[in-house]
């Protein structure tokens, strides 16, 4: 977006943009997490709006009646036994900061974003103990304005820049993971990215090597913030393409103080690419022969998620949080009963593969799935495209009565939480 069309958008009052609404959690949170609470679910990732908290990201103070909302969530998801885990930045920022400063491109949002984490810190402290800095933070190619804040008239959208924003948003992610351990030694940070999971397109050492270097370029965020540094391959990628990312000398000591504690994935689907379409980052998936597609196209693969976990774990040997599991559907109410069979079967087979993947000697710490309550789908801005155990009377308009319904997938899922997964079937 250009800054001429966020002006337009913040000036809109007809209720155009963004042409859908949430689901009101603001203020049905607590029958929401009290239909949670039923489900069985023992941790409720969620997250904090930048904007409630520093209305313009660059105040002195917070804002205290948006710090008051979030006081009553925690508190009620803690009443209700649910472990919070919270992102403290899933895709915003204050739309002064992307007006003023060009969003991540500028080194002083960092100072912004560490002085908004430290005040969640120190209030939620004995709290919230698990804690992810931003969410999906290796969707560079695909995510520029939400991800990065960045309008497209003030900084060019280059790959160039987009990798100087990414390199001060790890700066600022790694800073504050060294804040959450001072405040309380208890709190866990988690560094999470989505699966992007390569197959070579055919037995051509080529293909080989170009789903390599396609998994290379997509986990260095995980280089970077687990291990405290840059991979040399990413040096090498930065030097012939001739990218100045502005690494200063004191940006390597941030690395190395600010190691995560968990790594923590989504997982929806996998690529296949070849040495032809590597070519194009911006698109390199090829047709995957083997594996069927949801109704958006998303390929459907269960064995991906089990090879997924154990490479990761093989190749850094940290614990991994999947934070996001599940599938969109066009779910329907008939007679008043929402029989969701296709979200069943999906994820009977994607747990299927986690527990071979914890038998595999994976350390999984956990599985949250997006989302247990509909809420508007990010990547397809729709209603319509489903995700939960819990239906939401809300369709692509913001028409409907909000009225929620358990799926048929809710008593499944509730049986799934209850045995441990023994139920799954094989």
């Amino acid at each position: 977006m250009s800054s001429s069309e966020i002006q337009a958008a913040i000036q809109d009052t007809n209720g155009y943009y963004p042409r859908r609404y949430g689901i009101d959690f603001y203020h049905t949170f607590p029958e929401d997490l009290a239909l949670l609470k039923d489900l069985g679910i023992h941790c409720l990732r969620t997250s904090v709006n930048w904007a409630r908290i520093f209305p313009q990201g660059d105040e002195e103070e917070p804002n205290e009646e948006g710090l008051a909302f979030y006081d009553r969530l925690i508190d009620e998801m803690l009443r209700l036994g649910i472990e919070p885990l919270i992102t403290i930045s899933h895709f915003e920022m204050p739309v002064h900061l992307a007006l003023t400063y060009k969003g991540w491109y500028s080194r002083k949002v960092i100072d912004c974003y560490v002085k908004y984490a430290t005040i969640l810190f120190n209030r939620y402290k004995g709290k919230v103990k698990y804690w992810v800095p931003f969410d999906e933070m290796n969707l560079i190619l695909r995510e520029s304005f939400h991800q990065f804040g960045m309008p497209s008239d003030l900084v060019e959208n280059t790959m160039e820049h987009k990798l100087l924003a990414l390199h001060h948003q790890m700066i600022a992610a790694c800073e504050v993971t060294r804040i959450a351990h001072e405040v309380d030694e208890e709190n866990k940070v988690g560094a999470m990215v989505t699966n992007f999971l390569s197959y070579p397109r055919t037995c051509d050492p080529r293909d080989a090597l170009a789903a390599l270097h396609n998994d290379q370029f997509e986990n260095y965020y995980l280089d970077v913030m687990v291990r405290g540094a840059y991979p040399k391959t990413m040096f090498r990628y930065l030097e012939e393409h001739n990218f100045y990312i502005d690494y200063q000398e004191e940006d390597a000591s941030v690395f190395e103080q600010g190691r995560a504690d968990f790594i923590g994935i989504s997982y929806y689907d996998t690529r296949t690419v070849s040495h032809h379409s590597i070519k194009n980052l911006r698109n390199p998936e090829e047709e995957n022969p083997y594996l069927k597609k949801n109704d958006w196209d998303w390929v459907i693969d269960p064995l991906g998620l089990r090879y997924c976990l154990n490479r990761l774990y093989d190749q850094y040997r940290m614990p991994i949080f999947l934070l996001e599991l599940g599938i969109g559907t066009h779910d329907e109410v008939i007679d008043g009963k929402i029989h969701d069979k296709e979200r069943i079967e999906y994820l009977n087979a994607h747990l299927k593969q986690l527990k071979e993947a914890i038998y595999d000697g994976v350390d999984v710490m956990g599985c949250l799935m997006w989302g247990p309550i509909d809420i508007v789908s990010n990547s397809s801005a729709e209603m319509s495209k489903r995700y939960g155990f819990i239906y939401v009377d809300i369709d692509d308009s913001g028409n409907g009565t909000g009225k929620r319904w358990k799926k048929e997938s809710f008593s499944w899922y509730q049986n799934i939480i209850r045995t441990n997964g023994k139920c799954i079937k094989p």
